[in-house]
């Protein structure tokens, strides 16, 4: 009544279903594939080497001081941001950030407290601008993350310039290999107690090896052992050095550096809320080495009218009244082998304040915003433009580098990696 089937016939049919089942399975995985491969090239961003190198100039023109592609800095990392919001989004933040965050999105929301809500600088950028920037960062966001090593690199005109300070991965490195020695040590007295029980069950042993099976550990032999102790000094030594080295690559770096000052002065107030030009109080900023400190009569341009009662304010009027110098607290020092010079950077190379001493509009309390090392003022010689239009001094200099390269002059293309520069 029923027809017989052999076990080979069986295992036939069952074959050839599991290759049809697998066969559609593969099928199923190949057509998301491609469907997200589409997606992908789907979503507006150029790959075009071109738009990729430009926003790469124009990321590390602006972006750098605050932001990192594959790690944290000021700002978050900027690693996949293209999958974490749309062009569009990225193009309205960039363009007006407060706007976007006073609109109530609640992504943009999220990311001011987070990040204490430091309000990030507005950019004057257009949409094929801010495109091409989206486009480096997906470039750079599918390479391999590139730990910052200590190195000292050497530049065409012989000048050294070393990393700032150790970076973290040593630490994190340092932790997994004494992990991993832990874990051997773990394994290797196991494999002694397990081998020991075995050997001592069994019969027929010789005399010595009897002594060896019977050994018991003894921690205070271990401890006065040559080797323990030659460990312990290494390890010792090998820390202290460490933290030698890190001080070291600290020495004279102050970013952070936020002290009391005498009066309790707000640039968020006068910079940001009222708006005031910086140049309006630091008035040597434009035509001196130094930006200097606004003297009492500055302030009293408008606090004889405003707030005149304020304990802070009374304070101005008691420095007035005595001719005691109000003693403000230093916060940007260079050390006194290093030349900078203001009106330099500020009237011939319009740098913005913000680029070295980041939002100071948004602070309450200034604080030192940039590293201010060596290898932060040659990165940025080496980034920066030099502003040539309408100045006629620098025709002949453009001519010649236009000769041998199709970039844009860079400061240090006009010498701006010699030594002598700021050291003189």
């Amino acid at each position: 009544m029923f027809k017989k089937y052999s076990y080979n016939s069986i295992m036939g049919r069952n074959n050839v279903i599991c290759v049809l089942f697998l066969s559609l399975i593969f099928s199923v995985l190949l057509t998301q594939n491609v469907a997200v491969a589409q997606d992908a090239a789907d979503d507006g961003i150029p790959s075009d080497e071109a738009v990729i190198s430009s926003g790469e100039k124009l990321f590390k023109a602006n972006c750098t001081v605050c932001h990192a592609v594959q790690e944290k800095v000021v700002g978050p990392a900027l690693k996949d941001v293209h999958k974490r919001r749309d062009v569009a989004w990225i193009t309205a933040f960039v363009q007006n950030s407060q706007k976007v965050i006073q609109s109530g999105d609640d992504y943009a929301v999220k990311l001011y407290e987070q990040y204490n809500k430091t309000e990030m600088t507005s950019f004057d950028f257009n949409d094929e601008e801010i495109l091409s920037i989206v486009a480096y960062l997906k470039s750079e966001s599918n390479k391999e993350p590139v730990a910052e090593a200590t190195v000292a690199s050497e530049t065409s005109d012989g000048v050294e310039a070393t990393a700032e300070q150790p970076s973290g991965y040593v630490n994190v490195l340092m932790i997994i290999i004494l992990i991993i020695l832990v874990l051997i040590l773990v394994v290797l007295a196991m494999i002694i107690s397990v081998l020991k029980k075995y050997l001592a069950q069994k019969d027929g042993l010789a005399e010595e090896d009897q002594e060896i099976v019977g050994q018991t550990f003894d921690v205070v032999a271990l401890v006065k052992s040559n080797a323990f102790l030659g460990l312990v000094a290494f390890i010792f030594t090998a820390i202290v050095l460490k933290s030698v080295i890190d001080g070291l690559f600290t020495v004279g770096v102050q970013q952070g550096y936020q002290p009391t000052q005498p009066i309790a002065f707000s640039h968020k107030i006068h910079a940001g809320d009222n708006q005031i030009d910086c140049n309006y109080c630091h008035t040597g900023v434009r035509k001196s080495k130094n930006a200097n400190i606004p003297s009492p009569n500055i302030c009293m341009n408008c606090h004889s009218a405003i707030k005149t009662e304020s304990p802070e304010i009374q304070k101005i009027y008691t420095a007035i009244e005595t001719g005691q110098p109000i003693e403000w607290e230093r916060i940007h020092n260079l050390p006194d082998l290093a030349y900078f010079n203001h009106s330099q950077h500020v009237a011939v190379g319009e740098i913005e304040c913000q680029t070295c001493h980041g939002p100071i509009e948004e602070m309450d309390v200034v604080y030192q915003y940039a590293p201010l090392t060596m290898g932060w003022c040659i990165n940025c010689h080496r980034e920066t433009d030099v502003n040539t239009k309408g100045n006629e001094y620098y025709d002949n200099l453009v001519e010649l580098h236009a000769e041998h390269s199709k970039e844009p002059m860079k400061v240090e293309d006009n010498g701006g990696l010699e030594c002598a520069k700021c050291h003189y």
